[in-house]
């Protein structure tokens, strides 16, 4: 698969001595979507910004498309769209107009049936003629995507899209990035949803403290990393787990009702089989069985709080 992002050392330095990446390499495919990861100060918007040309960086290399961030700085912007974490856009312009405009900022020639169309698709057809001050907090958004899609971008910047939006628009915009891709569209976004990383990223990079700790496609992460928790409900509440019990490192839950016990899936031997036997050798029995596979935040937390504790 042919790349149309490469990042190669990536570092930012501030005049304070902050450092916010740390030599970060990273390859994203055309078509693909993906998805990066990390708590609040970890890189990801000042990441975004210098590949999209807002902030310059103070070493490494990015090429968008081919195109240089900073030699050719018109070749590379012009294949971004960007639908930044915060609304900017004229409050007293009509909503056709500003898309309109935003793609004639790219030098792109008018084109009324994309506009109308990239307006329907983001259910804005109907408050094209109105100001951007009356329309609603989800709607604002909705605009800066249509402003983002105006000029046919081949790779489209979601940082933090659905942030402070209902749960409607965020469906909708779901909807929406997966018919973009299917239009060749790359799409990166930043999230603090970590549900929408699960639902839509073919890969997820996970990054804190400026430094990237993992690439890795979605499914392949959850099935290396992930783990599955199985409870057991006890037919009768016990008091306090048994020492006999110690191998296993089990919980006790609900008041006594229930026992949780965490295993590798990717173990030779799970535990689950001998757990059981022992439960009953020790005259527990249990009515109910279930396990609940990892998702994807229990690994981002466990992988963080590693990372912290490093």
């Amino acid at each position: 698969m042919a790349s149309i992002i490469e990042v190669s050392g990536l570092t930012k330095r501030y005049a304070s001595g902050f450092e916010a990446l740390k030599g970060v390499d990273l390859t994203i495919n055309e078509g693909e979507i993906f998805a990066l990861l990390g708590p609040n100060g970890a890189g990801k918007t000042t990441m975004i910004s210098i590949i999209c040309g807002i902030a310059r960086p103070t070493g490494g290399s990015v090429t968008v498309a081919g195109h240089d961030i900073l030699r050719d700085y018109r070749g590379a912007r012009s294949a971004i769209g960007l639908v930044p974490q915060e609304l900017s856009t004229d409050q007293f312009e009509r909503v056709i107009d500003t898309v309109t405009f935003s793609r004639g900022l790219f030098g792109k020639p008018r084109n009324d049936v994309y506009i109308e169309k990239v307006l329907r698709d983001l259910s804005l057809w109907d408050k094209r003629h109105s100001k951007i001050l009356e329309l609603s907090g989800g709607m604002k958004r909705r605009v800066m995507i249509a402003k983002a899609l105006s000029h046919e971008p081949r790779v489209l910047f979601l940082d933090e899209p659905t942030a402070g939006v209902d749960v409607e628009l965020r469906r909708d915009m779901w909807k929406l990035i997966g018919e973009l891709r299917q239009t060749g569209v790359t799409i990166i976004l930043t999230t603090h949803y970590i549900e929408e990383a699960e639902e839509m990223a073919d890969r997820v990079g996970v990054i804190t403290k400026g430094e990237l700790l993992l690439v890795e496609e979605k499914t392949a992460l959850m099935k290396k990393l992930g783990k599955k928790t199985l409870t057991i409900v006890l037919a009768d509440p016990i008091a306090s787990v048994p020492a006999e019990l110690a191998d296993w490192n089990v919980t006790l839950h609900a008041d006594g009702n229930e026992i949780e016990y965490i295993f590798d899936t990717q173990a030779e031997r799970t535990g689950v089989s001998s757990l059981l036997r022992r439960l009953g050798d020790l005259g527990i029995s249990y009515k109910d069985l279930n396990t609940r596979q990892s998702s994807l935040e229990d690994i981002f937390v466990e992988l963080v709080h590693q990372e912290k504790a490093a």
